[in-house]
């Protein structure tokens, strides 16, 4: 698989990533035996998704244990990334940047990983009552300890600002400013797909200019970009697709011209319609890693096979002349 670097550090991954949520949290309870996953995981390693995205939120904790038990054995073909600043409780998810959790928050996930040091650590999302500074100070004292080796920001709290009328990623600009005077920024996390390309604007540009890799998280638009959902929805009550607007029934058929458009793509190369949307997101920049989410080795195989998937100008200009997605996306 084609390599990708991340951050001024050079950090070597393979161009297409495995994220690991869908097989602890966010989806449909079913089909999560840890036997499963773990073939998922060792699935995505064989094909050069070097790459895996887990935090410690994900189950909580599980998830984190379930890639600790595929790098008992492969260590070496991993890159390893986790997340520290959510906290689970029984009714809401709450952030903590207090440097005193941070550095528990990361001895526990070295624990559960089964590892000496995590290849990116990111901060799941900033503590509003903790300057960001103080914050990612205490993530760079983990790099200078050698328990980490670089660090990473995720921008998923974006859309939400949006609501409330500020700018989308504005907040996190100013914060990714403000932190990376403190230490070498590696990575940014945010949504970007064929039918969310919002990153585009602003984010990965800030990026780009700067060295910065971006991971693109939600490349298949949770699911949808697969063609593989039916309009009917039906999603069990775990699964946040079932509360999510653009999945309603009558979103899901609205937005079938985009599938549609990618399927037309996807016949010229004997391709899956999910490989032309990761494919898609590869084109966006040389330091763009998407990080598509499964729990299935079919699938984790297929969104590998992305990596060699090189859309000419005429299959980009097809696929930006798509409509637009309809429906709020919070």
């Amino acid at each position: 698989m084609e390599r990708r670097t991340l951050g001024a550090a050079a950090l070597d991954v393979g161009a297409v990533g495995l994220g690991c949520m869908p097989m602890h949290w966010g989806y449909t309870a079913s089909e999560r035996s840890g036997e499963g996953a773990l073939r998922t995981v060792h699935a995505a390693l064989d094909h050069g998704c070097s790459l895996l995205d887990t935090a410690d939120m994900y189950g909580p904790f599980t998830n984190e244990l379930l890639v600790g038990r595929a790098l008992r054995e492969r260590r070496g073909d991993a890159f390893v990334s986790t997340k520290c600043g959510l906290l689970v409780g029984e009714q809401h998810i709450v952030a903590n940047g207090r440097p005193s959790y941070v550095r528990r928050a990361c001895d526990a996930s070295l624990r559960r990983l089964q590892t000496d040091r995590i290849d990116l650590y990111q901060l799941h999302r900033p503590d509003p009552e903790v300057p960001v500074e103080e914050t990612w100070g205490a993530m760079a004292e983990l790099v200078a300890a050698g328990k980490v080796r670089s660090l990473g920001w995720c921008a998923i709290d974006a859309r939400a600002r949006r609501r409330r009328g500020e700018a989308l990623y504005g907040e996190t600009l100013r914060q990714l400013e403000r932190v990376q005077q403190v230490f070498p920024v590696s990575s940014v996390q945010a949504e970007l797909s064929v039918w969310a390309p919002e990153a585009l604007a602003a984010l990965l540009p800030w990026c780009e200019t700067r060295g910065v890799g971006f991971l693109a998280a939600m490349p298949l638009g949770n699911g949808y970009l697969t063609g593989t959902l039916t309009t009917g929805g039906g999603f069990e009550p775990d699964d946040i697709r079932a509360r999510h607007p653009r999945f309603t029934a009558e979103m899901m058929a609205a937005n079938q011209p985009i599938v549609v458009g990618l399927r037309r793509v996807a016949a010229r190369y004997g391709a899956s319609t999910a490989q032309v949307a990761l494919a898609w997101v590869l084109a966006q920049g040389r330091h763009v890693v998407p990080v598509p989410g499964t729990k299935k080795p079919a699938w984790a195989v297929e969104n590998a096979g992305a990596a060699g998937l090189r859309l000419s100008a005429r299959d980009l200009a097809d696929i930006a002349s798509l409509p637009r997605a309809q429906g709020s996306w919070e």
